[in-house]
């Protein structure tokens, strides 16, 4: 009877041992010395994504998201050839610029990761949240396993659904209304633009978000591009009016 008792404790051990084994096989990984998010029902932590991140920028992405022109439809290069940034070698004055922007309307997404000021993640149960410290905007990233809307209304930052695979949060965008710019040279941006994002924390102090761009009416096949942030842990986001600054002008004086 022992020797039964014994055998069948054994076996239970050696259960429990794999279903141990596969369920961190299975989870999100967090890197190294970064405290992973929480969550209650003894599910597994989450990558940690939070804090507040600042672009590190390069030789181009201060204004855009690719070195040079990325191919354009006719209708894309149409919007981009009548537009008139004040960024780039195309670059006016701002008294001459037609980008929306300096009137004080929302850059979207996703230009917004453009725009000389830090984010901070904020990561929930249900939610991944992105609150920028230009103009105060903030945009959600719903987690909860939700679908996008088939009644979706357009709007300048989109519908965004994210999940996780491993260490890298997957978002799925949608639904952007395309009345500004892809970014801050002029590249065009319809309302048939779909954005997938994978965002990593690379290392305790950098977090990187490779894009995909897929919008069929401004770009004849999908490209891509690669942003990386710089950890700010000291810095906090304070409030920013874009009114209470539209006097861009005085920054070329």
């Amino acid at each position: 009877m022992r020797n039964l008792l014994a055998s069948g404790l054994l076996v239970l051990g050696l259960l429990l041992s794999l279903a141990t084994a596969t369920q961190a096989q299975n989870s999100p990984k967090v890197p190294a010395s970064v405290p992973a998010v929480q969550r209650s029902g003894g599910r597994p932590a989450l990558p940690n994504l939070t804090g507040v991140w600042e672009a590190a920028r390069g030789d181009y992405d201060f204004a855009s998201f690719a070195k040079g022109d990325p191919p354009m439809t006719a209708w894309g290069k149409s919007r981009f050839d009548a537009s008139k940034p004040s960024q780039g070698p195309r670059g006016v004055s701002l008294k001459e610029t037609t980008d929306n922007v300096y009137k004080c309307v929302p850059p979207g997404m996703p230009y917004l990761y453009l725009q000389l000021f830090p984010v901070q993640i904020i990561e929930t149960p249900k939610e991944v949240i992105e609150v920028f410290e230009y103009d105060h905007s903030v945009r959600y990233i719903y987690t909860d396993g939700r679908k996008h809307p088939d009644d979706l209304t357009p709007t300048y930052n989109g519908h965004s659904i994210g999940h996780w695979e491993g260490d890298t949060l997957v978002v799925d965008t949608v639904g952007m209304n395309g009345k500004n710019w892809l970014d801050r040279l002029g590249h065009p941006e319809s309302d048939q633009m779909h954005i997938v994002e994978r965002i990593r924390r690379v290392d305790e102090k950098t977090l990187q978000i490779d894009f995909t761009f897929d919008d069929s009416k401004a770009y004849p096949k999908p490209w891509t591009a690669v942003i990386k942030f710089r950890s700010r842990p000291t810095w906090d986001i304070l409030e920013h009016v874009c009114e209470d600054n539209i006097d861009f002008e005085k920054f070329e004086k």
